[in-house]
Protein backbone atom coordinates (compact mmCIF):
# COMPACT_ATOMS: atom_id res chain seq x y z
CA UNK A 1 0.00 0.00 0.00
CA UNK A 2 1.46 3.49 -1.03
CA UNK A 3 2.11 5.88 1.67
CA UNK A 4 -0.48 8.38 0.88
CA UNK A 5 -3.13 5.52 0.86
CA UNK A 6 -2.03 4.79 4.09
CA UNK A 7 -1.90 8.03 5.48
CA UNK A 8 -5.65 9.08 3.89
CA UNK A 9 -6.98 5.69 5.59
CA UNK A 10 -5.64 7.18 9.27
CA UNK A 11 -7.35 10.37 8.33
CA UNK A 12 -10.19 9.14 7.75
CA UNK A 13 -9.98 6.76 11.14
CA UNK A 14 -9.20 10.04 12.96
CA UNK A 15 -12.13 11.69 12.01
CA UNK A 16 -14.62 9.14 12.73
CA UNK A 17 -13.17 8.43 16.09
CA UNK A 18 -15.02 9.35 19.00
CA UNK A 19 -15.93 8.46 22.82
CA UNK A 20 -18.18 5.09 23.35
CA UNK A 21 -21.17 6.60 25.60
CA UNK A 22 -23.18 3.61 26.69
CA UNK A 23 -25.83 5.45 27.98
CA UNK A 24 -26.23 6.91 24.62
CA UNK A 25 -26.27 3.06 22.97
CA UNK A 26 -29.64 0.98 22.66
CA UNK A 27 -28.94 -2.35 21.75
CA UNK A 28 -32.15 -2.86 19.68
CA UNK A 29 -31.48 -6.83 19.50
CA UNK A 30 -31.27 -7.32 22.87
CA UNK A 31 -34.15 -5.69 22.83
CA UNK A 32 -35.95 -7.51 20.88
CA UNK A 33 -35.03 -10.65 22.36
CA UNK A 34 -36.02 -9.56 25.65
CA UNK A 35 -39.35 -9.00 24.67
CA UNK A 36 -39.38 -12.24 22.95
CA UNK A 37 -38.78 -14.23 25.67
CA UNK A 38 -41.04 -12.84 27.68
CA UNK A 39 -44.05 -12.95 25.32
CA UNK A 40 -42.78 -16.63 25.79
CA UNK A 41 -42.59 -16.99 29.23
CA UNK A 42 -46.60 -15.20 28.91
CA UNK A 43 -47.51 -17.95 26.88
CA UNK A 44 -48.72 -15.76 24.18
CA UNK A 45 -48.21 -16.84 20.71
CA UNK A 46 -44.88 -15.25 18.76
CA UNK A 47 -45.50 -14.27 15.22
CA UNK A 48 -43.29 -12.41 13.20
CA UNK A 49 -44.07 -8.97 12.90
CA UNK A 50 -44.17 -6.98 10.08
CA UNK A 51 -41.35 -4.90 8.32
CA UNK A 52 -42.35 -1.19 8.21
CA UNK A 53 -42.94 -0.21 4.46
CA UNK A 54 -40.37 2.23 3.08
CA UNK A 55 -42.04 5.96 1.95
CA UNK A 56 -39.98 6.47 -0.96
CA UNK A 57 -40.13 2.93 -2.41
CA UNK A 58 -38.99 2.81 -6.64
CA UNK A 59 -40.59 -0.21 -8.40
CA UNK A 60 -37.49 -1.32 -10.68
CA UNK A 61 -39.54 -2.86 -13.28
CA UNK A 62 -41.29 0.50 -13.96
CA UNK A 63 -38.36 2.12 -14.26
CA UNK A 64 -36.76 0.02 -16.45
CA UNK A 65 -39.89 0.10 -18.47
CA UNK A 66 -39.62 3.89 -18.49
CA UNK A 67 -35.89 4.03 -19.50
CA UNK A 68 -36.85 1.83 -22.36
CA UNK A 69 -39.19 3.93 -23.66
CA UNK A 70 -36.82 6.84 -23.67
CA UNK A 71 -34.06 4.84 -24.88
CA UNK A 72 -36.41 3.83 -27.96
CA UNK A 73 -36.56 7.59 -29.46
CA UNK A 74 -32.52 7.57 -29.65
CA UNK A 75 -31.41 6.29 -33.24
CA UNK A 76 -32.37 2.06 -33.65
CA UNK A 77 -28.99 0.40 -33.29
CA UNK A 78 -26.20 1.46 -31.16
CA UNK A 79 -22.71 0.30 -32.69
CA UNK A 80 -20.89 -2.21 -31.40
CA UNK A 81 -18.46 -2.81 -28.77
CA UNK A 82 -15.39 -5.13 -29.74
CA UNK A 83 -14.37 -7.04 -27.21
CA UNK A 84 -10.77 -6.80 -26.34
CA UNK A 85 -8.28 -9.49 -24.76
CA UNK A 86 -6.90 -8.72 -21.42
CA UNK A 87 -3.52 -8.00 -20.35
CA UNK A 88 -2.82 -11.76 -19.30
CA UNK A 89 -5.06 -13.10 -22.36
CA UNK A 90 -3.04 -15.26 -25.03
CA UNK A 91 -5.41 -16.77 -26.91
CA UNK A 92 -7.99 -15.17 -29.25
CA UNK A 93 -10.92 -14.11 -28.59
CA UNK A 94 -13.76 -15.85 -31.50
CA UNK A 95 -16.89 -14.72 -32.40
CA UNK A 96 -19.88 -17.10 -31.08
CA UNK A 97 -21.11 -18.83 -33.86
CA UNK A 98 -25.07 -19.22 -33.86
CA UNK A 99 -27.24 -19.85 -36.24
CA UNK A 100 -27.51 -17.27 -38.59
CA UNK A 101 -23.92 -17.42 -39.10
CA UNK A 102 -23.58 -20.56 -39.53
CA UNK A 103 -25.75 -20.48 -42.89
CA UNK A 104 -23.51 -16.86 -43.76
CA UNK A 105 -20.20 -18.89 -43.75
CA UNK A 106 -21.34 -22.04 -45.83
CA UNK A 107 -21.87 -19.96 -48.47
CA UNK A 108 -19.42 -17.29 -48.04
CA UNK A 109 -16.56 -20.14 -47.95
CA UNK A 110 -13.58 -20.98 -50.44
CA UNK A 111 -13.10 -24.51 -51.72
CA UNK A 112 -10.16 -25.94 -49.71
CA UNK A 113 -6.85 -25.44 -51.92
CA UNK A 114 -5.22 -28.33 -52.79
CA UNK A 115 -2.85 -31.02 -50.21
CA UNK A 116 0.68 -31.53 -50.78
CA UNK A 117 1.70 -33.97 -52.18
CA UNK A 118 4.23 -35.69 -49.93
CA UNK A 119 7.97 -36.52 -50.94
Amino acid sequence: MTKDMLDLAKHIVNQKTGKFEPAKFEDQYEAALVELINSKRAGKPVTAKARPRGENVVDLMDALRQSIGKASSSPAKPAKKTRKASAGQKEMLMPIQGKGQKAKEATTRKPASKQRKSA
